[in-house]
């Protein structure tokens, strides 16, 4: 695995794989390993996908100050990996937690940016809801089987660590569209993939900017925002509003997906960003 000195000095890892233009991919969780992106539905037929394994989770190594483990602070690791590749701009994807690490660097760093994709981002960053209307999307699976239990577990008080990951478990059908055997092997593999550090870091004595929002409002650089149609954190709802704040972004709801929707549909996911990738410039 390649990997590079950041702006700290930590060591951070990064896998390559596909072909065609690069594409940049910053992981979610907070503090999961790159892995869970796998070659995003399909994207690497026709990406270079350059996926970076955040600090002190998968391959990268852990900082010495625990407090770069924060969402801007991982930014700068993005613009870091920009400059080791030795690329001017670059297209930049982020995911889940990663879309406020991609905000973040596009407020930093309008310049580097040819195109922004985000994918069922979280909006704590710019202190906005996520869960926005959840009530309706959680009601319009009541014909699930696995509903009650689910969303019993979604918001239940966990005794201890092996409860907590039980009812992580149990809710798992959440995220997903289908709850088939590709999303129970993703939601299997989860657990090992985290770094407790990591996580607790991403947001710890992070305060939104309230700037934030009115300086990505006048961003220039073409922005595609995906959602699937039953994502929870974000919903569908929530990221509407985002869009309508953005000005150079296209909006996308994934049809029948969730949080996850290269593994719902991967072809579809694929074909809907390479079309925004290789699109001509307005």
């Amino acid at each position: 695995m390649p990997r590079f000195r950041s702006w700290d000095g930590t060591e951070l890892a990064y896998r390559v794989t596909g072909d065609g233009p690069a594409l940049v991919c910053v992981p979610g969780g907070p503090g999961q390993a790159v892995e869970y992106l796998g070659d995003l539905g399909g994207l690497s037929a026709t990406r270079t996908l350059i996926l970076l394994d955040n600090r002190g989770t998968g391959d990268s190594a852990a900082p010495t100050d625990p407090a770069t483990y924060r969402v801007d602070r991982i930014a700068d690791d993005v613009e870091a990996l920009r400059a080791h590749l030795g690329l001017p701009t670059i297209d930049l994807f982020g995911h889940s937690a990663s879309g406020g690490v991609c905000f973040l660097y596009a407020a930093a760093h309008p310049d580097r940016l040819r195109r922004l994709v985000i994918v069922d981002p979280s909006l704590r960053v710019l202190g906005m809801k996520s869960d926005l209307d959840v009530a309706h999307v959680l009601a319009e699976r009541s014909h699930e089987p696995w509903i009650d239990e689910a969303a019993a577990a979604l918001t239940a008080e966990a005794a201890d660590e092996q409860d907590l990951e039980r009812l992580r478990l149990l809710s798992a059908p959440l995220l997903y569209g289908r709850w088939n055997d590709a999303a129970r092997a993703q939601a299997a593999a989860e657990p090992a993939q985290f770094a407790r550090a990591a996580t607790d870091g991403f947001y710890e004595g992070f305060e939104p900017d309230p700037a934030l929002p009115e300086r990505l409002a006048a961003l220039a650089v073409p922005t595609l925002l995906v959602v699937g149609e039953h994502d929870i954190w974000p919903t569908r709802h929530a990221v509407r509003e985002l869009a309508a704040l953005l000005t150079a972004s296209r909006l996308t709801v994934q049809p029948g997906a969730g949080h996850f929707p290269w593994v719902d549909d991967p072809r579809l996911f694929a074909a809907t960003v390479e079309e925004f990738l290789a699109a001509a410039p307005a």
